[in-house]
Formats: C-alpha cells, sequence, structure tokens
C-alpha cells in the first residue's frame, strides 16, 4: 500500500513537471523564438521588482525589453555636465541579469529632454556648434556605460511629422537636417557594434512611409550606419490597415534595413477630435464620453480587439524575413500609457495581459499561430 502510494505522488510529481514545461512552451518567448524577438516597454518598478507580478510575466513572456522612460534624456541627463544613471543601470542590470535583448530608447528625442539642453546660462537658444557637442557627449556617455550589454538603440525618435515634412524640433531649428546624419555618426563612433535605429509612429501613413525611406536612403549614400527602422505601433480600432502597415514593412525593407515594430498597442476608446496621432505633448481635458469603458470592455469590443490583434501577428509572421522584433508598449492594461494619454484617467486595454497580469485570449492565439509557422 505505502508503495502504491508512493508511486501516486511520484506520478502526480511527474505530471506537474510535465505541466510546467508544457506551459513554458506556450509562452510568447517560446512560441517566436525562431521567429523575431518579441519584447516589452518596461517601468522601474518592474525592473527593480517592486511591481513583482509585471516583472514575472517579463521573465515569462518576452525575449526583449525597451525601458519606457528610464533612459530618456531628462531622466539621466537632468543637468547639463550632469548624469544620473540610476534607474538605467537597474533597467539594464534585470536585463542581463534574465538574458534579455536590451534596447535603448531614446538617444535624441525633442520629447521628454531637460529645458538646459537647448539653451545657454542666459536662456538663450545655443549655437549650431553647441547643440551638436552637447548631442556628441549625450549619446558618446550613456552608449559607452552600456557597451557590450544593449544590442541597439533608437538614435533618434519622430523627426518626421505625418505628412512626410521635416519636425520642426529645437534640434532641426538649431542644426538643420544634418543633426540625424550626426546623431547617427556619434553613436556609431561611440558603440560600433550597437545596432542603430530611426524610430517614428504613423509610419503607415503614405506621406511619411516615403519620407522615411528617403531618409534612410540618402543617410546610406552619405556612408552612414543605419541599421533598422523602427515603427511604432500605437494603433487604433480603425487606424492603420493592415495593408497599409504591410506597405511600409516592405518599403523599409526595400532599403535594406530591419524593420521593427517597436511600440505596439492598440486603443479601443475614442481618441478626441478624431486624430490619430502619437504626439506626447497633445492633453486634452476629461470627458466622461471620452473615457466609455471605465469598468471593463463588453464582450463585442473584447473579441473586435482580439482580431485586431490577430490580424497583425497574422501578417508580421509572413514577414519573419524582414522583421527583427516586435514590442508592446508595457506589459499590462494597469500600466499602459493609452490610460492617461492624451486624457487623464482613462481606462484603456490596450495590451495583451490585463489589469491582474494575466494573458488575454488572444496571447494563446498568438502563440498557436507561431507555432504553425515552425
Amino acid at each position: 500500500m505505502k508503495t502504491k502510494l508512493i508511486s501516486l505522488v511520484l506520478l502526480a510529481l511527474y505530471l506537474s513537471s510535465c505541466s510546467t514545461i508544457s506551459k513554458s512552451n506556450d509562452t510568447l518567448k517560446h512560441a517566436f523564438k525562431n521567429k523575431f524577438l518579441i519584447g516589452a516597454a518596461i517601468n522601474s518598478d518592474q525592473a527593480s521588482g517592486k511591481n513583482a507580478k509585471g516583472q514575472q510575466v517579463i521573465i515569462n513572456q518576452f525575449s526583449a525589453i525597451t525601458p519606457e522612460n528610464c533612459m530618456k534624456a531628462e531622466v539621466v541627463h537632468p543637468e547639463n555636465e550632469k548624469f544620473n544613471f540610476n534607474l538605467a543601470d537597474q533597467f539594464v542590470d534585470f536585463g542581463v541579469k534574465n538574458k534579455k535583448t536590451i534596447i535603448g530608447h531614446t538617444l535624441i528625442w525633442h520629447s521628454q529632454a531637460p529645458k538646459w539642453f537647448f539653451v545657454n546660462e542666459k536662456g538663450d537658444t545655443v549655437s549650431r556648434d553647441e547643440m551638436i557637442q552637447r548631442m556628441k557627449t549625450h549619446i558618446t556617455t550613456v552608449m559607452t556605460r552600456y557597451k557590450g550589454k544593449i544590442k541597439g538603440y533608437d538614435v533618434v525618435n519622430e523627426a518626421i511629422n505625418d505628412d512626410g515634412s521635416w519636425r520642426q524640433s529645437p534640434f532641426y531649428k538649431i542644426i538643420g537636417k544634418d543633426f540625424i546624419k550626426l546623431a547617427f555618426q556619434f553613436a556609431h563612433e561611440a558603440d560600433p557594434n550597437a545596432e542603430l535605429y530611426y524610430n517614428d509612429y504613423s509610419m503607415a501613413k503614405p506621406e511619411k512611409r516615403d519620407a522615411v525611406v528617403k531618409m534612410v536612403k540618402d543617410l546610406k549614400e552619405q556612408g552612414v550606419r543605419i541599421d533598422g527602422v523602427g515603427m511604432q505601433g500605437h494603433f487604433s480600432m480603425d487606424f492603420p490597415s493592415v495593408e497599409e502597415e504591410e506597405k511600409s514593412i516592405l518599403a523599409f525593407a526595400s532599403t535594406g534595413v530591419k524593420v521593427m515594430i517597436t511600440e505596439m498597442d492598440i486603443s479601443v476608446i475614442p481618441f478626441p477630435q478624431g486624430r490619430v496621432t502619437a504626439d506626447v505633448a497633445l492633453k486634452y481635458k476629461y470627458d466622461t464620453k471620452m473615457n466609455p469603458y471605465p469598468n471593463g470592455l463588453p464582450d463585442s469590443v473584447a473579441t473586435a480587439l482580439r482580431e485586431r490583434y490577430a490580424s497583425f501577428f497574422r501578417m508580421f509572421l509572413k514577414h519573419t524575413d524582414v522583421i527583427s522584433r516586435v514590442t508592446l508598449w508595457g506589459v499590462s492594461d494597469a500600466d499602459s500609457w493609452r490610460n492617461n494619454w492624451p486624457i487623464f484617467g482613462r481606462s484603456d486595454y490596450p495590451l495583451l495581459f490585463d489589469r491582474n497580469y494575466e494573458p488575454k485570449p488572444v496571447v494563446e492565439d498568438i502563440v498557436k499561430m507561431a507555432k504553425k509557422k515552425n
């Protein structure tokens, strides 16, 4: 009797271990292992372990990580000649410890840059030469610190408007369009082994697509190294179409660079004035009409969101030869910036994991889809 009991216990332990193995095989990172990196933008609480649930999802599900905010200039370079790498070090250490592919975000961006960056001691706009030097110092200091640890960087972020014109950012106004070329040159000099990317939103818009393709070609013709284009995936339920997104993927790939979906989330709540953008500078007053699902999604909307995610991933899997990474912008709905932008205090449901860090049904759909491609 005792022998039979021991046998049953051993059998239960074996079945339990098999279940654990099966479960690990059903993770996103395992399903996409031979397709492309599957990543998430993570915040400092998740990197430190203060948010233990979020951290565990990152460890179990994702193969790549991007810092949501802690490597932006206003955080790491708050004052002239003064850097603060506390949070960035914590992020990188977490990635190294857990064997994640680490992406740096972002070196040169007009937003979330410290005010001092563009003015002198008197508060006047700095000279072109001084702006170039500050840009070089920033890029070089950050990249040399993490040399050998960070695989690639979003070197320049959001330099082109949706209509294909140059964004009139302080970098552009002070330096001219050469600021992009110089940024990539400085980045390559700082870490010759790091991959270098251009990153922007609304990349499925034809005018923007054409402008970025031209920019990449111009850089290459000048002998400037650029390794990839990051297509921010800040989608809504009706923009972009899968077909236009696919056209952009193929257009960017045709220039000879890698293509990445870098900031994917799909908002299910309305955007003010019907605009489609990811401009973080936009802010609108709270209106209950603009927060239609404060207590959860109706089944019909949840189903539509599930189908939309599946349609994009189905298309991404068609192009594993050119797509090197797909990164979700956040881990769970609870953490998403979409809850507070461009209207503070709303409830959005744009990610693959719910507010309790549980996978939504679409995660299983995507995993099965990826496995079929093996």
